[in-house]
């Protein structure tokens, strides 16, 4: 039995294996049984890659899932925690050095977009009708994009040094 091009792109792996493919990443963190899967199919095909499972437990990171990871992919993870502590493991997440970090969470969750609007991830994709997933992502890169105000031309004002008194 084979799937259709329409119960492929239903599947968490499918949604994943694209943002694999663009990372190229050299270190996984991956938490939750679709994400474990695309892992294990990435880690199969590529050469020197690591593969860390996340170790969830009373809200703090421990282990390996504790340090920088190149990606982290999240699934099936924060539907049984409270906001709380799905909050705590984003922010450790992200705040602990991994440059990318890909989410799939139900729709019917109660997860919201500002949830993780306000940990500065981006919605990628919303499921419709058919599929029940929605997916956001966190890149560092791309975060915080550079303001030409923000430097130091614009500083101390030189050129009315001598010429205004505040």
């Amino acid at each position: 039995m084979t799937d259709s091009a329409e119960d492929i792109a239903m599947k968490p792996q499918a949604i994943f294996e694209p943002i694999i493919l663009d990372a190229r990443p050299s270190s996984l963190l991956v938490a939750g049984s679709a994400a474990e899967v695309t892992a294990g199919a990435w880690q199969s095909s590529a050469q020197a890659i690591r593969v860390d499972v996340l170790v969830h437990s009373q809200g703090e990171l421990t282990g390996e899932s504790a340090g920088p990871h190149d990606l982290a992919l999240i699934s099936d993870t924060l539907e049984a925690m409270d906001r709380t502590t799905g909050t705590l493991l984003l922010g450790q997440l992200r705040n602990l050095g991994n440059r990318r970090i890909a989410v799939l969470v139900e729709n019917a969750s109660g997860w919201r977009l500002t949830d993780f609007l306000a940990l500065g991830f981006t919605r990628q994709a919303v499921g419709d009708e058919g599929t029940s997933h929605s997916l956001y992502t966190y890149n560092i890169d791309t975060y915080n994009h550079k303001r030409d105000w923000n430097n130091p031309k614009y500083w101390a004002n030189p050129e009315m040094w001598d010429k205004a008194r505040w």
